[in-house]
């Protein structure tokens, strides 16, 4: 079942956003001091192409200061809008009936979009 949510989630703009992370990480990584926000944007923007049958796990060095001071970087710089866009997008999915798979699914990538440094979906 997690495949076929996959492939309509894909279909109806997933992969559309997924690439948008891909490229604006991408486009992070230019500069040195990026590279590590880059790599996060990537790893948001795989998630979001495939989030069905995923679950966010915290990593063993998640709570460490340079992950701490660089979730607090993301947050204030990217992380919120992020999470506010997954918020509004699982609000209106969640008024129909059949949008609540895909609503669970942006509600799923909240945290992952605030915090992303220590943790991972898989």
């Amino acid at each position: 079942m997690s495949c076929f949510g996959n492939i309509i989630w894909l279909i109806f703009g997933g992969f559309v956003s997924g690439m948008g992370y891909i490229l604006g990480g991408l486009l992070t990584m230019l500069t040195i001091i990026g590279i590590p926000f880059g790599t996060q944007a990537m790893k948001l923007g795989i998630a979001t192409m495939s989030p069905f049958g995923r679950e966010i796990v915290e990593m063993e060095d998640a709570g460490s200061t340079l992950n701490m001071v660089f979730n607090i970087l993301w947050a204030i710089l990217f992380g919120w809008e992020i999470a506010v866009s997954h918020f509004v997008h699982g609000v209106v999915l969640g008024i129909t009936i059949i949008g609540l798979p895909f609503a669970k699914q942006h509600f799923k990538l909240i945290p992952l979009a605030l915090f992303p440094f220590g943790k991972e979906l898989r």
